[in-house]
């Protein structure tokens, strides 16, 4: 008996979401198929990898991230050789030393860091904060303005202060948004209503449903992004119709299976590939379940990443 190939197409899509501008435009989102099924039809855009670091420098103990920024005198340095990495697709500055319980850096400062960061890359930019709400708003307030025109990516936006992220973001400034909530479809569904309410045009926003290791509690950011996915889809959900960035970098590389030093842990094997290895399977998981933008730290994982990507479309 034949086979007969019955493709499963949606009259729904996820949103088509870009960001940056210069030539440097990048496109997410734009399909009407499961993740990855492009056997069903083609992807209008393949996931996307962002490569992650860091105001604070880079963790020097890693030979990896050695071997890359040993020779960077400053963070635009270190920003152009992650630019430059095979299969890098967009660069992100996670300004860490705005923490007020940290370096407590300034607003200003900062500003200035990613406006040099940004002429320093030929590639989009976005930018994280230090999980600190409050500074973070007044960050993000800052950057915005700095970057008026730009349209870089801010992550992230949070119930807690999207009214003023939004408005001085995307409505003011002409900014992009990542919408953060923590790994459940009803609150990533609710901070999009709010958004959207305020006036933010959908097709200026990501979600960033949250991220963990695998083995530390992935499968419930797995069950969710699928979920966020069916309902997008299968139900016309248009509040969840937005494309899903994910953070990995930060989650695989602070667990023990990566931090343990091979001189405490010798049947381990060696601490980088350890790290490696977590954040590839983490990122490849988070890949399957629905992530439309990854953000990696490690060489290594970046390239495996992208080719893995570029055989699956």
């Amino acid at each position: 008996m034949p086979f007969t190939d019955k493709p499963q197409v949606f009259t729904s899509k996820i949103r088509e979401f870009s960001f940056g501008t210069d030539g440097r435009e990048l496109k997410l989102g734009g399909y009407n198929t499961y993740p990855l099924y492009t056997f069903d039809a083609a992807t209008a855009n393949p996931p996307r990898i962002g490569v992650l670091i860091s105001d604070q420098g880079y963790d020097r103990t890693v030979p990896g991230f050695e071997a890359l920024y040993g020779d960077c005198n400053d963070v635009p340095e270190m920003a152009k050789k992650a630019a430059a990495l095979p299969g890098a697709d967009f660069v992100c500055l996670e300004l860490d030393g705005a923490d007020p319980n940290g370096k407590n850096r300034s607003c200003d400062e900062l500003a200035a860091l990613v406006k040099a960061v940004y002429e320093a890359i030929d590639k989009p930019l976005a930018v994280m904060g230090c999980k600190n709400v409050e500074k973070d708003t007044e960050l993000f307030q800052k950057v915005a303005d700095v970057m008026q025109g730009k349209k870089i990516l801010l992550l992230s936006c949070r119930e807690e202060n999207y009214k003023t992220v939004a408005a001085s973001s995307v409505l003011a400034y002409g900014q992009t948004l990542g919408a953060e909530s923590a790994v459940d479809i009803n609150l990533a569904k609710q901070l999009n209503v709010l958004l959207s309410q305020m006036g933010t045009p959908e097709d200026s926003t990501v979600m960033n449903l949250g991220c963990a290791a695998a083995g530390y509690g992935f499968e419930y950011l797995a069950s969710t992004t699928e979920r966020v996915k069916a309902a997008a889809l299968t139900q016309n959900d248009e509040s969840l119709q937005m494309p899903v960035i994910t953070e990995i970098g930060d989650d695989a590389w602070s667990v023990k299976e990566a931090l343990l030093e091979e001189a405490d842990a010798p049947e381990w094997g060696s601490r980088e590939e350890r790290g490696i290895q977590m954040e590839i399977v983490t990122a490849s998981a988070a890949l399957a379940s629905g992530s439309d933008a990854l953000l990696l730290k490690h060489p290594e994982s970046v390239k495996t990443l992208s080719e893995l990507i570029a055989g699956l479309m």
